[in-house]
């Protein structure tokens, strides 16, 4: 028997050219908020070029830069999905108020970077600042409660099959948006409680080109990046799974593709707590 994939509602497909005003439809906070960090980063990349202030051999605004792009990513993926949440929990009173604190979450955490950079102070590890210090531990409680939204995503999209009737589907955005929030936590919990992102010391400063992993010793952002995109990697396997397999064949492969990237983010976890780096010099 031939499988196909089941569409979603017409009101819940997009045109290219509609992407942005159906984000906006689904879940304008994120999306607005989305849209406001990606246009952020071009005063912020100036800043890159016009400021030659280094911190920790990087230059000072580069750091925010990243996190505006992470964010912004995370920010409209959450947009794109909760077009596949059912419109009675979108409208809640309860989930308005909860999407609500995670803006403000994001927000709080660009403030802090962005302003330690302004200042020319780290914003990580800054255990000479007092107030950095301090505000550091706030700010990995912010972080845990923004990072949250996806596992909402993941358990409300698993329940309610309505808005993605296709199973293969629909489990790999769940586990997708799931995994995300489970394997963040984990990765980003433990590099909290550290002195640093590196397990050793360096000695030439080698680093993967543009992502800046260093090549010498272990190095937490790796595993931490992979945690991060897990709500891209599985969904997109999910995919391409339910357009070419049968039904049940494509919930196993879904399946196994969670387990290859748990796996995956699991071994460049433990390497990088051995001192090795993945991309060895």
């Amino acid at each position: 028997m031939s499988h196909m994939v089941h569409a979603p509602p017409a009101h819940r497909r997009i045109a290219a050219d509609r992407l942005m005003p159906a984000l906006f439809a689904a879940e304008p906070r994120f999306a607005a908020l989305g849209l406001l960090l990606a246009f952020s980063m071009f005063p912020t990349a100036l800043a890159l070029l016009l400021d030659q202030r280094l911190l920790q051999a990087e230059p000072v605004w580069l750091k925010p830069l990243k996190f505006q792009l992470s964010l912004t990513v995370y920010l409209l993926s959450l947009a794109f999905f909760a077009r596949f949440l059912p419109d009675a929990f979108l409208a809640r009173g309860s989930y308005r108020a909860f999407s609500v604190v995670v803006v403000l979450c994001v927000l709080a955490e660009m403030l802090w970077i962005g302003g330690a950079a302004m200042f020319g102070i780290a914003s990580h590890y800054n255990a000479a600042h007092p107030l950095m210090a301090q505000i550091y531990g706030l700010m990995g409680l912010l972080a845990v409660i923004l990072t949250s939204a996806s596992m909402v995503f993941a358990i409300v999209i698993w329940r309610d099959p309505r808005g993605l009737p296709d199973r293969a589907l629909r489990l790999s955005m769940a586990l997708g948006l799931g995994l995300t929030f489970v394997l963040t936590v984990i990765v980003a919990g433990y590099m909290a409680a550290q002195t640093g992102r590196l397990i050793g010391v360096p000695v030439t400063g080698a680093r993967v080109p543009l992502m800046g992993w260093s090549r010498e010793v272990g190095d937490l952002r790796l595993p931490h990046f992979l945690a991060t995109h897990a709500m891209h990697v599985l969904p997109l396997a999910g995919l391409m799974a339910a357009r070419g397999l049968p039904a049940e064949m494509a919930v196993r492969v879904v399946w196994l593709a969670s387990a290859a990237f748990v796996l995956l983010t699991g071994a460049c976890f433990v390497m990088a707590l051995l001192g090795l780096p993945v991309f060895p010099l």
